[in-house]
């Protein structure tokens, strides 16, 4: 995918945010999100996902606390041997709670 060229609807965040697949091991599966906006995130992972898969993450948040997102999955690029995971993955939020958003919001703003 082509980011530079794509314009951007949300504002991103690149922070110390963290995700894993909702039930996945904590120690195993917590991987370092790449950046963040309302609209979705873009995660690394070991695992090779279709396009339009849904996805459950839970989100770890800076403040220590977590939200839970149910995803669909918009882009899937492989990564070079060496890098921080086999893929790079687009996920586009669906159906975000509202307190959830104000969290995210909220954390964008800072």
């Amino acid at each position: 995918m082509t980011q530079d060229n794509e314009r951007r609807q949300f504002k991103r965040l690149n922070a110390p945010v963290f995700c894993r697949p909702l039930g996945g091991a904590v120690a195993q599966d917590k991987r370092q999100v790449g950046d963040i906006s309302l609209g979705g995130v873009r995660v690394f992972s070991d695992d090779e996902h279709r396009i339009g898969e849904h996805l459950e993450l839970e989100l770890f948040m800076p403040d220590g606390n977590s939200v839970t997102l149910d995803t669909h999955v918009v882009w899937v690029d492989p990564l070079e041997k060496g890098g921080p995971a086999k893929f790079e993955v687009g996920l586009r939020f669906v159906d975000i709670a509202k307190g959830d958003l104000e969290r995210l919001q909220s954390m964008l703003d800072e």
